[in-house]
């Protein structure tokens, strides 16, 4: 199914402004984050982490919202092991299993309540899974950047990496602004990384098919303009991102509503890094190729006016 068969966008010759765009984005997004700092989980910050039966049915909302009105935000509740049995992370160590202990059992009297486990998450650890985690985007992003040089050429696979760290920059600022503006609760953590992570891997996704699209026109058209084959190419591929974006996109806007507390800020970080990846995709990546090639490299070429005129086969 195509919804924009036949378009003829000039979307390069918007490269400027699209540049210019991208650049103020990043930069208020960043400054903006710096001056609120982000809010780092317990995966990085340490705490204490327990496992608790409740002996009775009871809803996960209710422990979470008991614990707010406790003034432990953040506060990290997931399924354990068997019905009734819950895993509670808190950012604390000090005496934490008596204080949890305290709040369970002054909320819930009627219960018969039995910790199974307490496990300390110390701050040594966090910062290890912080620079573990910061090394798994490089090194991600390492690997795209060698893997597109390989494929198809260096400057396309610079492009690739320039449209990643732009994805990514955005993203993450997002993540920090929407948190500190109380929108969404929002604290890094490892479900965040893994988003960015994957963020990675779907914007990387959507670029290779727009170059693969351009080195089949480039044998296709030999000597044809190659500015205008780049708009080509990416208006060729525009149905098949637009109707792959629509669905993830419906997908992740579910889950950031209706997932809960344990997967918004997965999915928040998907959904805004995949609308600014396939934005990337589309303005950035090619645009970049574009002005290394007539920058760096000082290739003359000709600028695409829009006219709607078939390109003749070599």
């Amino acid at each position: 199914m195509q919804f924009f068969h036949g378009t003829n966008i000039n979307f390069i010759g918007k490269r400027q402004l699209f540049f210019f765009i991208s650049i103020s984005l990043i930069v208020i997004g960043l400054l903006t984050a710096i001056i609120m700092k982000p809010v780092l989980g317990i995966d990085f910050t340490g705490g204490t982490e327990l496992a608790i039966d409740f002996h009775k049915p009871i809803k996960t909302e209710s422990i979470r919202k008991t614990f707010e009105k406790s003034g432990f935000k953040g506060t990290e509740i997931k399924s354990y092991g068997k019905e009734n049995q819950f895993l509670i992370r808190i950012q604390t160590s000090q005496k934490a299993e008596v204080l949890v202990n305290e709040i369970v059992r002054k909320n819930y009297p009627e219960y018969n309540i039995e910790i199974l486990k307490v496990d300390q998450i110390g701050p040594k650890i966090g910062k290890e899974l912080g620079l573990q985690a910061v090394f798994a985007v490089l090194l991600s992003v390492i690997a795209i950047l060698l893997y597109i040089a390989f494929r198809f050429e260096f400057v396309f696979g610079l492009g690739a990496v320039i449209a990643l760290v732009h994805d990514v920059l955005i993203t993450f600022s997002m993540v920090v602004i929407f948190h500190h503006l109380g929108i969404l609760d929002l604290e890094i953590d490892q479900s965040i990384v893994a988003a960015l992570l994957t963020v990675v891997g779907y914007s990387i996704n959507d670029t290779v098919i727009i170059f693969d699209r351009i080195r089949e026109n480039r044998e296709k058209f030999k000597g044809f303009d190659f500015i205008r084959m780049t708009n080509q190419s990416i208006n060729e591929t525009l149905s098949r991102t637009i109707n792959t974006v629509i669905t993830v996109v419906l997908v992740l806007i579910t889950l950031v509503f209706l997932g809960g507390p344990v997967l918004q800020g997965f999915a928040f970080t998907m959904l805004v890094g995949i609308i600014t990846g396939t934005y990337s995709s589309i303005y950035i990546a090619s645009s970049f190729v574009i002005w290394f090639m007539q920058k760096v490299k000082k290739v003359e070429l000709k600028e695409y006016t829009g006219l709607n005129v078939e390109p003749e086969k070599a």
